[in-house]
C-alpha cells in the first residue's frame, strides 16, 4: 500500500471554450475551486437496508431527509465559490443522445450481468433511465428461479454515488476513469466514462484504467487514493482500494507525456479499520504551508512504508524508500506545518475523530477548507492555526464574505452523511483549479 507523485502539464485554453465546454485543469489540491462535480444523494441512498449495507459497504444506514440537509449545506457553499456540474443531470444528457444511450446500456448490461433487460432499458427517456441507473432497478418476475431467488435488484442501487471523488480524478488535463476495487460500485466508474467521453461537457484526455488494463483483476484505482500536489508531485495511497498494480499503470500512463523531472510517492495504508480505506481519510492539504494529518498514521513511527518513485523524460529512473510524506515534500521544495486530526492532546480524540473523516478536507481555495462540525478538537486545533472557524450557513447567507477571508474553515453539519464513511473531499471531484502558487 503506497503513494504516487508526478508531473501534470499546464492547460493551453481558457476555463471555458467557445463552445462553453469546461477544460479540465487540476495542478493541486488547494488551488481555488472554479469546476466541482457533485452528486447529490438520492433514493438509492435510501434504498439500501441493514441487511445489504455490509455489501454496499456500509457499516450503517443513513437517515435520507437529514443527509440532504447536511449535503445541502456542502451544496450551497460550492455554489459560492465555484461552477457546480451534477451527476445526475450530464447522465441525463448523454442518455438523451441514442448512440451514446445504447453503447452505456450494453456496456452496463455486459458488466453486471443482465443482458436480459437491455431492451428493456432502451426503450425508457432519457430521465427515467438515468433514475434507475443510479438508484436501482427491481427484479422483474418472470420466471420460477427469479421468484425464488433471494435479490431484490437487478441493478443495485449505488449507494456510494455521492463520494464522487472515488470513480474519476482529474490530473491535470486528463480525466481518469478509476478501476473500482468493488464491483458494486463499477457502474459509477461506466457512467462517469460515459459523461467524460461524450465530449458534451468537458475538454480534456481521458485515462480509463480498466480499459488500459484490459480488465485486470489486480488492478484497482480510487480517485480518493490521488492527491496533486503539484504540477510534478503525485500522491497516492496503496491499501484496500488502490493497489501497486493500479499504480504502476498509472506512472506507466503518465510517463508518456511531458518531460522532465515527476515525482510519485507511495504510501502504504493499512487493510483496516473501514476509515482507513483512503488516503486522504489521513492526510488531506489545507494551504500552501499546512497539510491536516493523522499523526498516528503519517507521522509517528509507522511500519507503513513512504515510496519515492523518480521520474526523469518518460522513464523511472529511481525507486526508493523515504522516511514519510512530509519529509519528502520537504526535500522537493513543499514544506507543510503538520496540523494533528483530533488535536496533539488525546489519542483517543485522534482516533474517535479521524473514524468521523476528520482528516478529510476540501479546499476551495488556498487555506479555506471545508469540514464536519462534529470533530471539535480537529476545529480546535486548526483555530491555533489561524484558521477562522465559521458554520457553511453564514456562508451561505452571505453573513461571513469567504473571499475577502485569510484562513478559515467552513462547518457542515454532519450527524448522517458521516455514516457513508468520507467527508468534503471525498463527496466532491474538482474539475478545474486555480494555480495554487507554490
Amino acid at each position: 500500500m503506497f503513494i504516487l507523485i508526478f508531473l501534470i502539464l499546464p492547460a493551453k485554453q481558457g476555463f471555458m471554450t467557445d463552445n462553453k465546454k469546461c477544460t479540465l485543469q487540476v495542478q493541486s489540491e488547494i488551488g481555488q475551486l472554479e469546476a466541482v462535480l457533485i452528486h447529490y444523494p438520492g433514493a438509492e441512498v435510501e434504498n439500501m437496508t441493514p441487511r445489504n449495507a455490509q455489501r454496499a459497504l456500509y457499516s450503517d444506514i443513513l437517515n435520507l431527509s437529514i443527509a440532504r440537509k447536511e449535503y445541502d449545506q456542502l451544496y450551497g457553499v460550492l455554489q459560492k465559490t465555484s461552477r457546480v456540474y451534477e451527476v445526475a443531470d450530464l447522465l441525463t444528457q448523454v442518455l438523451e443522445r441514442e448512440d451514446l444511450k445504447n453503447h452505456l446500456i450494453h456496456k452496463i448490461g455486459e458488466t453486471e450481468q443482465m443482458s436480459g433487460y437491455v431492451d428493456y432499458l432502451a426503450d425508457l427517456t432519457a430521465t427515467t433511465l438515468a433514475k434507475i441507473l443510479i438508484e436501482g432497478l427491481p427484479i422483474q418476475i418472470n420466471t420460477l428461479t427469479d421468484f425464488l431467488r433471494d435479490e431484490y435488484y437487478t441493478l443495485m442501487p449505488l449507494y456510494n454515488f455521492y463520494f464522487t471523488r472515488d470513480a474519476s480524478a482529474i490530473i491535470g488535463n486528463n480525466a481518469l476513469i478509476c478501476k473500482m476495487a468493488n464491483t458494486v460500485r463499477m457502474r459509477e466508474s461506466l457512467i462517469m466514462d460515459a459523461i467524460f467521453q461524450s465530449g458534451l461537457f468537458f475538454e480534456g484526455n481521458i485515462v480509463n484504467t480498466s480499459d488500459l488494463s484490459q480488465n485486470n483483476p489486480l488492478v484497482k484505482v480510487e480517485g480518493g487514493d490521488v492527491l496533486v500536489v503539484r504540477d510534478d508531485i503525485l500522491l497516492i495511497g496503496n491499501g484496500t482500494r488502490t493497489s501497486t498494480q493500479g499504480i504502476d499503470l498509472l506512472v506507466q500512463e503518465f510517463c508518456k507525456s511531458g518531460s522532465g523531472k515527476k515525482h510519485v510517492i507511495v504510501q502504504q495504508l493499512p487493510g483496516s479499520p473501514e476509515s482507513f480505506i483512503h488516503l486522504d481519510m489521513v492526510f488531506t492539504l489545507l494551504d500552501t504551508d499546512k497539510a491536516m494529518v493523522y499523526k498516528p498514521l503519517i507521522m509517528d513511527n509507522s511500519p507503513y512504508q513512504t515510496v519515492h518513485m523518480q521520474i526523469d523524460n518518460g522513464k523511472v529512473t529511481r525507486i526508493s524508500a523515504a522516511s514519510g510524506i512530509l519529509s519528502l515534500l520537504r526535500k522537493l521544495g513543499i514544506d507543510l506545518e503538520p496540523v494533528v486530526c483530533g488535536g496533539k492532546a488525546d489519542d483517543w480524540d485522534q482516533e474517535r475523530e479521524q473514524w468521523h473523516s476528520g482528516a478529510n478536507f476540501l479546499a476551495v481555495a488556498p487555506g479555506k477548507v471545508l469540514s464536519y462540525a462534529r470533530n471539535v478538537h480537529t476545529l480546535e486545533e486548526l483555530d491555533k492555526h489561524g484558521f477562522e472557524v465559521v458554520k457553511a450557513s453564514e456562508v451561505i447567507s452571505n453573513q461571513y464574505d469567504i473571499t475577502s477571508a485569510k484562513r478559515c474553515v467552513i462547518t457542515l453539519e454532519g450527524s448522517e452523511l458521516p455514516r457513508g464513511g468520507g467527508g468534503p473531499r471525498c463527496m466532491t471531484m474538482p474539475l478545474r483549479r486555480e494555480p495554487s502558487g507554490w
